[in-house]
């Protein structure tokens, strides 16, 4: 078993390397000037929140302050920390510039490793466990977006990728630390993605585990509505429940998350006097935009994300490839038919990642702006992880016809977004 878990490690890796390969030769980074997170984290590596003077016209996101000499970037800290390498090395003069090219191939190929070894929260076979990887960065949207190369699509591709490894190990390979540094990269890059954070707690809190010298297996922990009436509960039982190695493990994954949240308090409380603003809106002119009419969040805004989420549809053109995007939204089936297949009954967590998607996706609809400029929508890259675990368990457990021709599709879709978005002009403001 242990040769081939290591055989199966290897595997996974020459994978994840061909994919960042074919990832780095077919995108460029055509929005790596928007280097906000790259800039911060250059002035990080000097001792400061900020940069001084302005930043150029393109970089309307970096919010002035004081006394007008100093500028922020409205990007949480989580972005910024996972670009202090890039910065770094920038430093040394190793790289001329952020190196966004190179660092969306890395994030593509890591995610594809990790997506391969979550496909083992069921067994199948190898060749549907190849293709399930390779979905949601070439079969999807993900493709077309993060290779943008900007510091915005850059952040969700590190969401996407600190998603996938958190419930790598939350699920696959049990490392409460290992999880929680992960989880603490996804919403690091996407604040939203706190709202998930009791999700992996009752992963962890469910999962069958053994403690104590004795070996006693502790099995796992189900919701049940007993559990709500804490009243009946005698200390006796809270304090059996808190010595399980589940809850010792749900510390753990806690551990790094919640020292990120305090740094990220204590980033933003010099910056805009307050530990939970972020400084979007204070954007010169953000909130005077027609979509924030309402707000930043507003339930307005739910219709208008919706229809681009899921049911503006493709255009027509009179020349190869015949079908051109809307550039600013249009519906995730339209652009990945793959995802039909998430109504298919059946999945031990369906439940749990059904809840999740519905929960992601109303922060996510209201939302004012819908993506701006972006293929399909963007936004939906953070919900992958999660679609990703039901298609695999929903679904047969060697590759079918059906996935294999849905698959084809999905990869065609997306090139067609690349080659018409990051190689041309066909598609354009």
């Amino acid at each position: 078993m242990d040769q081939q878990n290591r055989t199966d490690s290897w595997f996974a890796t020459g994978l994840a390397l061909v994919a960042g390969y074919l990832w780095f030769i077919s995108t460029r980074a055509g929005h790596s000037h928007f280097d906000y997170t790259y800039r911060i984290a250059q002035a990080l590596l000097g001792g400061h929140v900020g940069v001084f003077g302005p930043q150029g016209a393109w970089l309307n996101e970096m919010v002035p302050a004081g006394n007008q000499t100093q500028f922020y970037s409205v990007f949480p800290l989580g972005a910024v920390l996972v670009t202090v390498p890039a910065a770094f090395m920038g430093k040394m003069h190793w790289v001329n510039g952020w190196p966004a090219h190179q660092t969306t191939a890395i994030v593509a190929g890591l995610s594809v490793y990790f997506f391969y070894g979550l496909s083992y929260v069921r067994e199948i076979s190898r060749a549907r466990r190849v293709l399930m990887a390779l979905f949601p960065i070439f079969g999807t949207w993900t493709w077309c977006n993060l290779g943008f190369g900007g510091a915005w699509q850059v952040a969700l591709g590190f969401a996407v990728l600190g998603q996938a490894g958190a419930l790598y190990y939350t699920l696959v390979r049990p490392s409460p630390i290992l999880a929680g540094i992960w989880f603490a990269v996804a919403y690091g890059n996407r604040t939203e993605l706190l709202v998930t954070a009791p999700v992996y707690a009752y992963l962890l809190l469910s999962r069958p585990a053994v403690g104590g010298s004795d070996g006693t297996v502790y099995p796992g922990l189900t919701l049940d509505w007993r559990l709500l009436r804490v009243w009946r509960l005698r200390w006796s039982d809270v304090r059996q429940f808190i010595a399980t190695p589940q809850v010792t493990d749900v510390f753990r994954f806690a551990a790094i998350p919640v020292t990120l949240l305090l740094l990220t308090a204590a980033y933003n409380l010099p910056r805009f006097d307050s530990v939970k603003d972020f400084g979007y809106t204070r954007i010169p002119g953000v909130l005077n935009e027609p979509w924030y009419k309402n707000g930043l969040f507003s339930i307005q805004a739910i219709r208008w994300n919706a229809y681009e989420m899921l049911f503006r549809g493709l255009g027509d053109i009179p020349f190869f490839p015949y079908v051109a995007p809307y550039g600013f939204g249009c519906s995730i089936f339209a652009s990945s038919p793959f995802l039909f297949l998430l109504f298919r009954e059946g999945g031990t967590r369906r439940l749990v990642c059904w809840g999740t998607i519905a929960v992601l996706t109303l922060i996510l609809w209201m939302h004012g702006n819908t993506g701006g400029w972006q293929f399909s929508y963007r936004y939906a890259m953070i919900l992958l992880p999660w679609m990703f675990i039901l298609l695999v368990e929903n679904g047969p457990r060697r590759l079918s016809v059906l996935e294999t021709f849905l698959f084809i599709m999905s990869v065609a879709l997306s090139a067609v977004g690349v080659y018409e978005f990051l190689w041309t002009n066909i598609v354009h403001m």
